[in-house]
């Protein structure tokens, strides 16, 4: 039986990027100068189908990193002056707060129980707080916020920039960038590529801060500053040599989910979600990490294990079903199965039948 990869990342491929690396390698795509024109006309195609695939309104920039992590220090070195505020629920929120900490910052965290999330409609920020930062699809626990809620707070707290990771959600909920001043994620999750890109998008209030905070010596003048950024995103090119081949497959697959409809993506992943909450809820060794319905991510199922995780994830893989381990403490105790756009209902439902066949 062929490999079926579950795993939250990285994942399966997207079910047509192989073809669309075939048609790279005949074409030279990993091998063209990232200053050449054929680069910057392929560039251009990738952020115009990736901006109308999310809706992203034209005050955003689309720029490109190694990884979603690098934003982390990006934004601590270019938009932070001094205080921010992490709404912490799980080990890749906590990282971001970690990592501002580490430039020296006053990152203030706000801790939750792993598997839930913060009340944000009732949370009060300072005055003094120049930068919120939230993961809206928490990978390690799959926990997600509600779209709603985001933009409540939002709403309640004009002044700080609004930071949201979507890095294992993308493109499946349906944000209202107004609310917003920066999002990013990688394309190894949700986008069903190869790992190894960082998508980073940000609006003119990023901009401003960034431009401020070099005028005051508060600025980290590094090779993919924000500002160093946006100034070569304007022309359709990246302040260094990029992963041009994922920059390629990410316009290629992103025009797919176009063609196919984002609108019926997301259906299918309200579909394909229930089917593992409705396993997770009724099998008798299992049981749904995230508890309140509200706050369970649609593309990221966690459930407990009785008796361990180990046993489980070994006999799925003996089948050619892959599916991912608990995180961080978690580890096998927990199991997190991806139903990203490239797993088909028609996979997630034989996944749930075996899982329900097997004795664990």
């Amino acid at each position: 039986m062929k490999n079926m990869f579950f795993t939250p990342g990285p994942s399966a491929l997207y079910f047509t990027a192989e073809q669309h690396i075939k048609d790279a390698l005949k074409s030279d795509i990993p091998s063209i100068s990232h200053r050449s024109k054929a680069y910057v006309k392929m560039h251009q195609e990738t952020t115009e189908v990736l901006r109308e695939l999310l809706q992203l309104p034209e005050n955003f920039t689309i720029g490109f990193t190694s990884s979603a992590t690098e934003v982390w220090d990006r934004m601590s070195e270019n938009l932070i002056r001094n205080h921010s505020v992490h709404f912490i629920n799980g080990d890749f929120s906590k990282k971001f707060h970690t990592a501002v900490a580490s430039h020296g910052k006053n990152a203030e965290g706000r801790i939750a129980e792993a598997g839930t999330h913060h009340d944000l409609l009732s949370a009060v920020i300072s005055d003094k707080v120049e930068l919120v930062g939230l993961a809206q699809n928490e990978t390690s626990t799959g926990a997600a916020m509600p779209v709603e809620d985001i933009n409540s707070f939002r709403d309640k707290n004009k002044n700080p920039l609004l930071v949201v990771d979507a890095v294992s959600s993308l493109p499946i909920p349906d944000f209202d960038f107004n609310k917003l001043d920066s999002m990013y994620f990688s394309v190894q999750k949700s986008f069903g590529l190869p790992a190894g890109l960082g998508v980073w998008t940000f609006n003119e209030r990023c901009m401003e801060k960034a431009e401020l905070l070099k005028t005051e010596g508060n600025y980290h003048d590094s090779y993919n500053s924000i500002l160093k950024i946006a100034k070569m995103a304007a022309k359709h090119q990246t302040t260094c040599t990029p992963n041009v081949l994922n920059i390629y497959l990410l316009g290629k697959v992103a025009k797919d989910m176009l063609d196919k409809g984002i609108g019926q993506i997301r259906q299918e992943a309200k579909y394909k979600s229930a089917l593992l909450y409705n396993l997770f809820e009724t099998h008798p060794k299992l049981n749904a990490f995230v508890s309140e319905k509200k706050f369970r991510s649609q593309t990221v199922g966690v459930a407990e294990v009785d008796g361990g995780s180990e046993s489980l994830i070994q006999a799925l893989a003996k089948k050619g079903l892959n599916i991912g381990n608990g995180y961080g403490e978690f580890k096998n105790k927990q199991i997190r199965i991806a139903s990203f756009p490239t797993h088909s209902k028609e996979q997630i439902e034989l996944l749930v039948d075996e899982i329900n066949q097997l004795d664990f």
